[in-house]
């Protein structure tokens, strides 16, 4: 099958440090190759990847320097999509809605993956627009906020197999990964892990927007020592970092539509302590490979139970649930479907012969 992958211009795929859905789309796309398809790549230039790469933007924005215009480079890599739309079977979009007037109308198969959250404002009704635009869920709660979408159905994340090897000794410290940002909740991480008593090592992103709530609520408590703040780290750093962790928290404050960075631990054999929002109970298996919490009180009793649990059986989990072959299978499901229906859709029927 012919396939195109339209990845978003925040970072490369994969992304150098922070950036979950363009580490989604490299997975994806590995997997998909691997597995014989003929897949074109729409990213940035320094994107690396066995598939075809059409550049859209000589740099991924984030990292790049100077900085772009978001827009103009989005525009690039829609009109690079349209130029080329005839060459596939099925187009992949992870862009969120930008490529919904063009895909549209365009008269090729696609399929939209969304990433991020759909609880802001605007975003249902916008989403309600394009009625039979066919999108993918990446958790069932995620369906659930705007649930008359056309939605073809929920395919988990799921990385390589051997991406992280299974550290089976318990770790002497917590582990927070993410952003640095309310919704994630490292305050409530650095209060879970004083409470608890144990050291704390925070690895994440300090989104620009986040400057005030970082300098406000977060720096005071970062003495060094019990809470240390690593940075943002890359895949072989993580390797380490959640392998070597007793425990991932996940203190999350919203609608968590997937949070990779769980099955990361899981991958490590690391179990996950998180609060019960949006995707948790469903990536967490409570009492396998985590405790799915209700709060503070919650999460740090769960802490003493670490030892509880198997971590043999956490690797086990994402061995059975959420690796890239599992991702990939079961979005060439969806893609074969959509094929069969267009076909149909524009079979010629011969006209009727005079009797």
């Amino acid at each position: 099958m012919r396939i195109a992958q339209v990845a978003p211009l925040v970072e490369s795929v994969p992304p150098k440090l922070y950036g979950g859905t363009e580490r989604v789309i490299a997975w994806l796309t590995e997997e998909l190759v691997e597995l014989g398809h003929e897949v074109t790549l729409f990213a940035s230039g320094d994107s690396q990847t066995s598939a075809k790469l059409v550049c859209a933007w000589s740099r991924a924005l984030r990292l790049g320097r100077p900085r772009s215009d978001p827009f103009a480079a989005h525009t690039a890599l829609l009109e690079a999509v349209a130029e080329r739309v005839t060459e596939f079977d099925v187009v992949h979009a992870h862009t969120d809605w930008l490529h919904l007037p063009i895909l549209g109308r365009l008269g090729v198969p696609f399929l939209t993956t969304l990433h991020n959250r759909l609880d802001l404002g605007g975003v249902p009704d916008l989403i309600r627009r394009f009625p039979k635009a066919p999108f993918v869920a990446i958790s069932n709660s995620q369906r659930l906020l705007v649930q008359d979408a056309n939605w073809l159905g929920t395919v988990y994340h799921g990385l390589p197999l051997n991406s992280f090897q299974p550290c089976l000794s318990q770790g002497d410290y917590l582990a927070f990964l993410g952003r640095l940002s309310p919704d994630k909740g490292p305050d409530i991480a650095i209060r879970i892990a004083r409470a608890a008593g144990m050291p704390l090592r925070i690895a994440a992103k300090l989104p620009r927007e986040q400057q005030s709530y970082f300098k406000n609520k977060l720096a005071p408590q970062i003495d060094g020592e019990q809470i240390r703040l690593v940075g943002e780290v890359n895949d072989a750093a993580k390797q380490n970092f959640l392998g070597d962790a007793a425990a991932l928290l996940f203190p999350i404050t919203w609608p968590e539509s997937f949070g990779l960075v769980m099955i990361e631990a899981m991958a490590c054999g690391t179990p996950i302590i998180a609060f019960s929002a949006g995707s948790v109970p469903e990536v967490v298996e409570d009492g396998v490979s985590g405790f799915v919490v209700q709060g503070e009180e919650q999460a740090i009793r769960a802490i003493r139970r670490l030892k509880t649990l198997d971590r043999r059986k956490v690797r086990a989990q994402f061995e059975q649930r959420f690796t890239a072959k599992h991702m990939a299978q079961a979005y060439l499901k969806h893609y074969e479907m959509l094929l069969r229906r267009h076909e149909l859709a524009t079979e010629i029927v011969p006209p009727a012969v005079p009797a």
